[in-house]
């Protein structure tokens, strides 16, 4: 049901008892203004906005590469090149060159 706010003003008690059925939406001159809903459909909404609040993973990293720049490194995080172990894609100067084809008798 749909209220306007008269008369959720007058039947107060109605629009709490059928708030825990559904979220009653209340009206000013035909805009929405306000919802009521159940106490516990408040909680998990509350729940549900303070989970979005928190950080995500790439938020956290991007701090934490600020931070690293505002401490003088290049890019963030200076990563030197791997030198411990064979690498045949840079290692190997033929690494890309085209296989040959066996010649054929």
């Amino acid at each position: 049901m749909d209220w306007n706010i008269a008369t959720a003003k007058q039947q107060f008690s109605e629009l709490v008892r059928l708030t825990v059925e559904e979220p009653q939406p209340i009206y000013n001159r035909d805009k929405p203004v306000a919802v009521m809903v159940s106490a516990q459909e408040f909680e998990e909404f509350r729940q549900w906005r303070e989970q979005r609040r928190k950080p995500t993973m790439s938020q956290l990293f991007a701090d934490i590469r600020a931070a690293l720049i505002a401490d003088g490194a290049n890019d963030g995080i200076d990563i030197p090149p791997r030198t411990d172990r064979y690498n045949p894609m840079v290692d190997d100067p033929h690494y890309w060159d085209e296989p040959n084809d066996a010649k054929r008798d």
